[in-house]
C-alpha cells in the first residue's frame, strides 16, 4: 500500500512511519525536518523536505508522489504545531503558523491528492487531533491556539467524511490523550505520560488499516490520560 504521513521527523509519526515500513509499505513522509528519518535505510522509504506553511512546498510534495505513484492508499496528517502562552500574549504569528499546519495544511493536502485516494482500493484520511479538541474535555490555560485548531480539525473530519461518501475514501478523527512526545513536554512541562510513541504508534497503524471498515466521520477518543 501507499502511506503518506506528516509530521514523520520524530515522535508518534516517526514510529508510526517504521511500522508502516518494516511492514512492506511504500511510505511517503512529508516533514520540515528530515535529519531523523536520513538515518533510517528502508528502500520502501520516500522522505520529502515540506514545509506545510506553505502551500508551494505542498505542491512540489505532490508533484513527487505523483511521479512515483498513481494512488494512495492512507493519509494520516499528523504533523502538529503548538505554542503555550497565555491568550493575550499569542502574536498573530503564532497564531497562523499553529492553524496552517494543523488545519490549513490537511485542508490543502487533501485537495491536491484528491486524485490519487480511492482509486483501486477505499482510501482511508486519518487527521490526528488531541483531546484538548475534543468537545467537553478539561482545556488548560496557555493552549487556546492549539486546542482551539485541533478542534477546528476534528470538525473538518465530519465535514470530508460527507463530502467524500461517494468517492471510495473515508475519514477520520483520533483525538489522542497524553503520550509521552518533544510537544507534550512543551506543553506539559515534567509531566510524565502514560504512553510512549511506539505504543500509541501500533494504535494508529492498525486503525490506519482497519478502521475504515468500520467508521467513517467519526472522532475517536484515545487516551488512557489527559493531563
Amino acid at each position: 500500500m501507499n502511506i503518506i504521513i506528516t509530521g514523520a521527523s520524530r515522535g508518534i509519526g516517526f514510529e508510526t512511519a517504521q511500522l508502516f515500513l518494516k511492514n512492506n509499505h511504500n511510505v511517503f513522509c512529508l516533514t520540515r525536518n528530515t535529519e531523523t528519518l536520513e538515518t533510517l535505510t528502508f528502500p520502501n522509504l520516500h522522505i520529502i523536505a515540506t514545509d506545510l506553511t506553505s502551500t508551494e512546498s505542498i505542491d512540489k510534495a505532490v508533484a513527487f508522489i505523483k511521479s512515483k505513484v498513481d494512488a494512495i492508499d492512507v493519509v494520516i496528517h499528523n504533523a502538529g504545531s503548538i505554542v503555550n502562552k497565555p491568550f493575550e500574549k499569542i502574536d498573530y504569528q503564532e497564531l497562523e503558523i499553529v492553524y496552517k499546519v494543523n488545519v490549513l495544511a490537511p485542508f490543502y493536502l487533501t485537495q491536491q491528492l484528491m486524485h490519487l485516494l480511492g482509486r483501486h482500493s477505499k482510501a482511508h484520511i486519518v487527521n490526528i487531533s488531541s483531546m484538548g479538541g475534543f468537545q467537553g474535555t478539561s482545556k488548560f490555560a496557555g493552549l487556546s491556539a492549539y486546542s482551539s485548531s485541533k478542534a477546528a480539525i476534528t470538525g473538518l473530519t465530519e465535514c470530508l467524511a460527507e463530502e467524500f461518501k461517494d468517492k471510495n475514501i473515508s475519514v477520520n478523527c483520533l483525538a489522542l490523550g497524553a503520550v509521552q512526545t518533544e510537544m507534550l513536554e512543551e506543553a506539559f512541562p515534567g509531566y510524565q505520560a502514560p504512553l510512549k510513541p511506539a505504543q500509541m504508534a501500533e494504535y494508529i497503524y492498525d486503525f490506519a488499516l482497519k478502521g475504515h471498515q468500520y467508521y467513517n466521520g467519526k472522532i475517536l477518543p484515545v487516551s488512557s490520560s489527559t493531563p
